[in-house]
């Protein structure tokens, strides 16, 4: 059988900046016996007419336009669809009107029974993945990747779920409150097949599941001498052993949320524990102290925002030489606390805006409790043009008061330029179009 595997992007164009999907390298690992082919409508133009007898796609809520159209156009053609993903988990019915079937929740688990079916063409409707399945027969393909011009970073994975359900976040409705880790040894394996001279990047959600977890992690690293980036809890700042640990093990990067500068804000999106490591200077001072770069993410609309709560984000992100960051309008996502509360509240402005024609990335979604929609989208775009102005990165990057090496050096100029181009790319773009 050929099976097409297929990550649509927020529209039919390029990005710079894109990552394998390792999901379906997962996926591709236990097709066996198949004839597989990835297509990424991120890095590569999809075709009219598609070669295959399935085509599984996975459908996040940005790219859940995109999504449909490419699967009306290749159904009408004959070809059966699968689609799964966190969007086709939360929002079944509305994905179903796309598909031949559904996969609901982590696939892996289902996909031999899928593939099964397929074969014999009898699809079920529905197939339902067990998110809490060990994760002792981990495996991915890395085949299908290449050839394809993937930012030159190796991602691998330790454990699913976290531990925190904060307001904004789906990722609690998914997998729940259960938290599971690869057995080490597998781990260690894969990343010894992997080029060394590449950046891995863990894409766990929370890679501090446990202490005792990344604990064990950290000691497998060690040993290994890779380099390694990941997302992470800010609270792990509170240990500075454990930041000791992680500089040892190799990490060079971190992902943190640091969401608001306003502590209503962050009680509000249940994430008061954010100020538990201390001062956000504090946590920068400490983390660059020990070599090792942050890209700060903020979300603004929470009912304590104003415009200036922006600025000093903003003022905060430049004087502590963030070494990336992010600043982005609150998006109530399906599956999360934020997005039914605004629907009872009857704030949404558009309650499937990403279904809306007249929706672009960037637009407000909601009415903010004190600034207008107007305010809120602008001042999101302003923040980002200003972290990313050339002298803002020439100041950040090239900062004396940072002992850069020179792996730092080249990387975080990259990772700034590309930035800088996708902000100025995604800005305004019709989702689907």
């Amino acid at each position: 059988m050929k099976l097409a595997l297929v990550r649509p992007n927020l529209g039919d164009y390029r990005s710079s900046d894109a990552m394998a999907p390792l999901a379906l390298g997962i996926l591709a690992a236990r097709s066996q016996g198949h004839e597989v082919r990835l297509y990424d409508d991120k890095v590569e133009p999809l075709p009219e007419r598609i070669d295959a007898d399935l085509v599984a796609m996975t459908v996040e809520t940005f790219t859940a336009r995109r999504a449909y159209a490419l699967a009306d156009r290749w159904r009408a053609q004959g070809v059966p669809m699968v689609m799964g993903g966190y969007h086709a988990t939360l929002l079944p019915d509305e994905v179903a009107r796309h598909a031949d079937a559904l996969v609901l929740g982590d696939a892996e688990s289902a996909w031999d029974t899928v593939l099964r079916d397929a074969a014999a063409g009898r699809l079920q409707a529905r197939y339902l993945g067990d998110n809490t399945r060990p994760l002792d027969d981990y495996r991915t393909d890395r085949d299908i990747f290449r050839g394809k011009p993937y930012a030159p970073v190796e991602l691998v994975q330790y454990g699913r779920g976290c531990r925190f359900a904060c307001d904004f976040c789906s990722i609690h409705a998914f997998y729940g409150t259960r938290l599971r880790v690869r057995p080490t040894a597998g781990l260690c394996e894969e990343i010894e097949s992997l080029p060394r001279q590449r950046l891995l990047f863990f894409v766990d959600d929370n890679l501090f599941g446990t202490r005792e977890q990344l604990r064990t992690l950290l000691a497998t690293l060690k040993p290994l001498k890779r380099r390694w980036s990941c997302q992470i809890s800010i609270d792990v700042a509170r240990d500075p052993r454990l930041l000791d640990e992680l500089a040892e093990a190799g990490c060079r990067y971190v992902l943190i949320g640091f969401e608001s500068v306003e502590p209503a804000n962050l009680k509000q999106m249940r994430k008061p524990w954010n100020k538990v490591a201390g001062a956000y200077t504090d946590v920068v001072r400490a983390l660059h102290a020990r070599d090792i770069g942050i890209y700060g993410t903020f979300v603004f609309g929470y009912d304590h925002d104003t415009p200036d709560t922006l600025r000093r984000a903003v003022d905060f992100a430049l004087e502590a030489r963030l070494d990336i960051a992010n600043f982005n309008p609150l998006t109530p996502t399906p599956g999360s606390g934020l997005y039914d509360r605004l629907l009872q509240e009857g704030r949404m402005l558009s309650p499937r805006w990403w279904l809306d024609p007249n929706y672009r990335y960037g637009d407000p979604i909601f009415q903010p409790a004190r600034m207008t929609p107007a305010q809120l989208a602008e001042g999101c775009f302003e923040a980002k043009r200003a972290f990313y102005a050339w002298r803002s990165i020439g100041r950040r990057v090239l900062a004396p008061t940072r002992s850069w090496t020179p792996f730092h050096l080249f990387s975080s100029t990259v990772a700034n330029v590309i930035s800088r181009r996708e902000v100025y790319r995604k800005q305004g773009r019709l989702l689907g179009a």
